[in-house]
């Protein structure tokens, strides 16, 4: 056993010594705390306020997102859409809306590719084409970014600091997975089960052939408001982060 446990200990420091760099992901890759801390990358914001940020992937829709965007407004309710720049293009009156109602838009790149092993060119495409479908429609660009999928790297974090953009993502405890069309009552409860303050929603406002997602809102906005939550945007939840900060340094 003694030499099994040498041999193993030799194998093991003998592969760190002759490992190239970048081969050990595990040992150096940055986690969330790295880039939470930085204020690269946010997924919620913790605060004793009770605010909750809706967020909404992959439209504009002339359909869903329209319903949504009535619910929302009977509520009282303001939300971030995180826009497909093709979508926009087919749909400026809808992010138009938005914008006028309130809300916030967000860059969810233009086609909607896998962002795991994109390239630095494709980035830019991406980005960069969602940025001008949106000042088209609406006179201004996003400042906010959620990859497709929620995948990112050091490089996409990078392009995103040095062009003015703020990477989203969401509480992993918030994920409804309304994409996958898994019934009204399951997305309802992901949220209402596991709401807290701070939270970031995900959910989708174009979902082919599914109303599950504005169904389930139906349900969401009025229980959530007789609890005593607001429904804010990304960059006004971002505020409650200032606040958070300033009232932990008073009082201690």
């Amino acid at each position: 056993m003694k030499k099994f446990c040498l041999l193993l200990l030799f194998v093991i420091t003998f592969s760190l010594i002759t490992s190239p760099a970048g081969a050990m992901p595990s040992a150096i890759s940055k986690k969330r705390d790295y880039y939470e801390q930085r204020g690269e990358i946010v997924w919620e914001v913790p605060t004793p306020n009770k605010v909750i940020a809706l967020t909404f992937d992959d439209g504009p829709d002339d359909v869903s997102t329209v319903k949504i965007l009535n619910l929302l407004k009977q509520y009282d309710a303001k939300a971030t859409f995180f826009v497909v720049g093709n979508r926009v293009e087919k749909h400026p009156e809808v992010v138009k809306r938005e914008l006028e109602e309130g809300h916030e838009i967000g860059n969810h790149s233009f086609s909607h590719p896998s962002f795991e092993r994109i390239g630095s060119r494709l980035i830019t495409s991406e980005l960069d084409k969602t940025q001008e479908a949106v000042y088209k429609a609406v006179g201004q660009k996003p400042e906010l970014f959620r990859p497709p999928g929620g995948s990112y790297n050091e490089s996409i974090v990078q392009f995103c600091k040095n062009n003015g953009l703020l990477m989203i993502l969401w509480s992993w405890h918030q994920d409804t997975l309304d994409w996958r069309k898994p019934g009204v009552d399951r997305i309802v409860d992901k949220v209402l089960k596991n709401a807290h303050n701070g939270d970031i929603v995900l959910m989708h406002d174009f979902v082919s052939n599914s109303t599950q997602t504005s169904d389930a809102l139906e349900i969401i906005l009025p229980e959530l408001k007789k609890r005593g939550y607001s429904f804010v945007t990304i960059s006004e939840l971002l505020s409650y982060r200032e606040q958070t900060k300033n009232y932990m340094q008073v009082n201690h």
